[in-house]
């Protein structure tokens, strides 16, 4: 089948937040483990029955955010440690034994900062860790996607979430390139034909569902590639720290409306398909009713365009209002914390 075909058959997914993606402080980095690394921010290790509890939710996606570059070794070579490459294989295989379609990507990090001056240090890099990667799940079959970067985009500057500039989405675009190429490079490796065709997914400028980030993106021309997107839309009602937005109302089904009119004009209209890597309400206080309503909205309106979502559940299911409440399920417990809202986002 197409790729459009792909995506729009893929269903709705979920993230394994907060786990494989977390960060130690520098002063905690001597003697880190897989482990460590995994636990650092609040949730537990991940096991092949936390995995099945998602599958049988009736999620398809299982999207595997991992942050590397603790376990990455000097250049020239940048060598990708063993141990924690194996660990993230181990739950690659509790998705795969579950039927669920993988991405896996690199994720908080910012050493490829998109810039003309930093490029070909990024480039290097990413052609490196990337080219490891390809040669290690080359064997798998395109039930795992393979994505780019996570939200690449110039941190700490006043253009790091409103689009970016010309630079730095010219500058990811090029970056989105450089990988597809690095992937593809390794097709002729023993056992990594399937590279050759490999579904592959490319962020625009932080992921950004804005209409500068979108016009930033410039087709590779290989028909393979996803474009990735992250869209907590409304932004005040489903991640904005502005309390007073924490009730859902007809009339910002508009802001939904006008992520899919976009995402159309840009790429779908285009035979590109899209992917929303990352979306989601957070909790606050007691407002699952309205997330609830929320969620059939969004979930409708993404069916209708064929565009798969994948909830960001970062574990916090509770707590302080300060935290970004995404949980839905609660590893430690092993229940889902909301059901309706799982109910709700899965099932017309």
């Amino acid at each position: 089948m197409s790729r459009m075909e792909y995506v729009r058959n893929l269903g709705f997914g979920w993230n394994l937040g907060d786990t494989l993606d977390s960060r130690v402080h520098k002063s905690e980095r001597e003697g880190l483990t897989p482990e460590k690394q995994e636990t650092a921010w609040h949730n537990p290790v991940t096991t092949p029955e936390t995995v099945k509890m998602v599958a049988d939710a009736g999620f398809k996606v299982f999207r595997l955010p991992v942050s590397w570059d603790d376990f990455i070794g000097d250049a020239p070579d940048y060598v990708i440690r063993e141990d924690f490459l194996e660990r993230v294989a181990d739950v690659v295989d509790y998705a795969f034994e579950c039927d669920l379609t993988v991405i896996v990507n690199l994720h908080h990090e910012n050493w490829h900062f998109p810039s003309e001056e930093n490029y070909p240090a990024a480039r290097e890099k990413l052609v490196a860790v990337w080219t490891q990667l390809a040669k290690f799940f080359g064997p798998c079959c395109d039930k795992l996607i393979l994505e780019a970067m996570n939200e690449p985009r110039k941190v700490g500057t006043d253009v790091e979430w409103n689009g970016g500039d010309a630079e730095g989405r010219a500058v990811v675009a090029r970056l989105g390139h450089d990988f597809i190429q690095a992937v593809r490079a390794t097709a002729t490796h023993e056992d990594c034909e399937n590279n050759a065709t490999r579904p592959l997914m490319v962020p625009l400028y932080a992921a950004s569902a804005d209409e500068e980030a979108m016009l930033g993106y410039t087709p590779s021309g290989d028909p393979n590639v996803i474009v990735s997107v992250h869209a907590y839309t409304p932004y005040d009602f489903a991640l904005g720290d502005n309390y007073d937005h924490h009730q859902w109302k007809p009339e910002l089904q508009a802001d939904i409306d006008d992520l899919f009119v976009r995402i159309d004009k840009h790429f779908l209209s285009k035979g590109i398909p899209v992917i929303l890597g990352e979306m989601g309400a957070r909790r606050r206080g007691d407002n699952l009713a309205d997330r609830v309503a929320w969620a059939k909205y969004y979930a409708a309106a993404a069916r209708k365009h064929g565009v798969p979502c994948i909830w960001w559940d970062n574990g916090r299911t509770d707590g302080p209002d300060r935290w970004e409440k995404f949980g839905l399920l609660d590893r430690k417990e092993m229940k889902w914390a909301f059901p309706e809202l799982v109910e709700a986002f899965l099932h017309e």
